[in-house]
């Protein structure tokens, strides 16, 4: 806690202070913006003086806040950069998995009979293990590490453990499910409160999202198929991770918050350590409970190394739906926001195609999905990966257009035929040096000179800046432009040799008229 109004000097006398008097959700939320912090803030009042307590939450396991981009420590009364010993003793600390726990108090009397069954189905059918549906309900649940002989842990208590149970020993976690007509509005419409073991949550979680799911059809010629608002792997896998990945050891509930066209997803604490958002699909994580995504795992309902944020990458990217954003995520907690807007149908009956086509072994990759999309979208070469291009232009999905600093790749021609938009495509691939200059004559021609924006204003949704001003040096070289002065002053004209070119062709021109005069050819 900060504790403002008091002196510094012990016994800590009560003094008053103003500070942020009848602005304290402007400042909880200004330092929120600042810190990447929640705070909470309130008043104390000892006669007519005022306190204000600010309490802040301890920092992460295995993670340093910092202020200006630099972690500091308390040294006595003072504050200092943080030492290097302090840096890698935080840096080298593991969270402890609280779903391996034990409950005190849990018995087996406090476990959902029909949860242990379903829990029991799925690890046989996942493990191809039919004899497991013949263990009794305690030895199944030993096997698994749900129960020891020290007694119940957490991980069974959220999974299998009845609801009057929950709400005794872990009420944070349940599952509040809102929906709401529009994203800025503060009030719920509806909402429902799953406090029922996992294992039966999953579904009947999945069937009131349901309700309020739409579906977009799409069509190109004889290919027909519907891409839902809210896909049902893309849900089960956010919400599966939420609850394998949240904190438990904070008071707060998942939330997930539904709307017409889009779906957030808030599980309390951050990432888990070594996972950051410019990692996600990338890295294998330290489980938060690993108890707990164990056992999902072993029988189905998650996936293991991270599988599931791929899979969430994976659909949304090839329903051509915007990409799983978490940028609103923080140290203290992970939120991810799903768009049900698609932005383009025929992508995303093009990736659809190509995997029915493709053995399962040759099924295209999740960052191969996000590279098509990016050259889609026309990302420059530069932010996408070189050996992924590669692959993708040695399997005829895109093609490589310009040269050097002017190459450029654009989705195959196969994409705008089976599309039927041929005319994108020439539009796309049909530029080279004497088109541009035919452009550019015509500009000029009626300003005499230009600037190198001008030009990048006339192919502007065609060509990059670089590829323009690729194009452009080369002319200049040919003499078919004239360049003059430096930097922002540039200027460019048309060449001596465009202007000599010229000079010869109308000459030609005029004595082939004269000859075809002398022959009779014309009057």
């Amino acid at each position: 806690m900060l504790v403002l109004g008091m002196t510094d000097s012990m016994p800590h006398d009560v003094v008053g202070s103003d500070f942020g008097q009848g602005k304290l959700g402007e400042l909880e939320d200004e330092t929120y913006t600042r810190l990447g912090i929640r705070v909470q803030m309130e008043e104390l009042f000892e006669n007519s003086k005022r306190v204000l307590v600010v309490h802040i939450q301890g920092r992460p396991v295995g993670k340093m806040l910092k202020f200006e981009g630099v972690p500091l420590m308390r040294v006595g009364e003072s504050l200092r950069n943080m030492s290097d010993e302090e840096m890698f003793a935080i840096l080298s600390e593991q969270e402890p998995d609280f779903s391996s726990k034990i409950c005190p108090d849990l018995n087996l009397t406090d476990l959902d009979e029909n949860a242990i069954a379903k829990l029991k189905e799925a690890y046989s059918k996942k493990q191809e293990n039919p004899q497991f549906l013949t263990l009794k309900n305690e030895q199944a649940l030993s096997d698994l590490g749900l129960i020891t002989t020290s007694g119940i842990t957490y991980a069974a208590l959220v999974l299998i453990g009845k609801r009057a149970s929950i709400e005794k020993f872990l009420p944070q976690s349940a599952v509040h499910l809102e929906y709401r007509n529009t994203p800025t509005q503060i009030n719920f419409d509806n909402r429902h409160i799953f406090s029922e073991p996992y294992y039966l949550a999953i579904e009947s979680l999945w069937e009131f999202i349901n309700q309020r799911n739409g579906k977009i059809p799409v069509q190109q010629g004889p290919y027909i198929f519907d891409i839902p608002f809210f896909n049902k792997e893309v849900i089960r896998e956010a919400i599966n991770n939420a609850i394998a990945h949240r904190d438990y050891r904070k008071a707060s509930e998942v939330v997930i918050k539904q709307f017409p066209n889009a779906m957030h997803i808030v599980n309390p604490g951050g990432f888990p350590l070594g996972v950051t958002l410019d990692n996600l699909l990338t890295v294998n994580s330290t489980p938060r409970n690993r108890l707990l995504a164990d056992v999902m795992a072993k029988t189905g309902v998650v996936e293991r190394s991270g599988q599931g944020i791929d899979k969430i990458f994976y659909q949304t990217i090839s329903e051509s739906k915007p990409a799983p954003d978490y940028t609103k995520s923080d140290n203290f907690q992970v939120e991810l926001r799903l768009s049900a807007i698609v932005q383009d149908k025929a992508f995303a009956l093009f990736i659809h195609q190509i995997q029915q086509e493709r053995k399962h072994h040759e099924k295209i990759s999740v960052q191969e999905v996000l590279t098509l999309n990016g050259v889609r979208q026309g990302i420059k070469k530069t932010k996408l990966d070189s050996a992924i291009l590669y692959k993708l232009e040695q399997e005829g999905l895109i093609e490589k257009h310009g040269k050097t600093k002017g190459t450029y790749y654009v989705l195959s021609r196969a994409y705008y035929e089976f599309i039927d938009e041929k005319g994108k495509y020439s539009k796309a691939t049909d530029w080279d040096e004497r088109q541009m200059f035919y452009i550019i004559l015509q500009h000029l021609q009626k300003f005499e000179q230009a600037k190198m924006n001008d030009f990048v204003d006339l192919f502007d949704g065609r060509l990059t800046r670089k590829q323009v001003r690729y194009m452009v040096d080369k002319l200049v070289e040919k003499n078919d432009l004239k360049r003059e002065g430096e930097a922002k002053a540039t200027i460019y004209s048309i060449g001596e040799n465009f202007l000599q070119t010229m000079q010869i062709l109308s000459k030609a021109i005029g004595i082939g008229i004269k000859h075809m005069k002398d022959t009779g050819e014309i009057t």
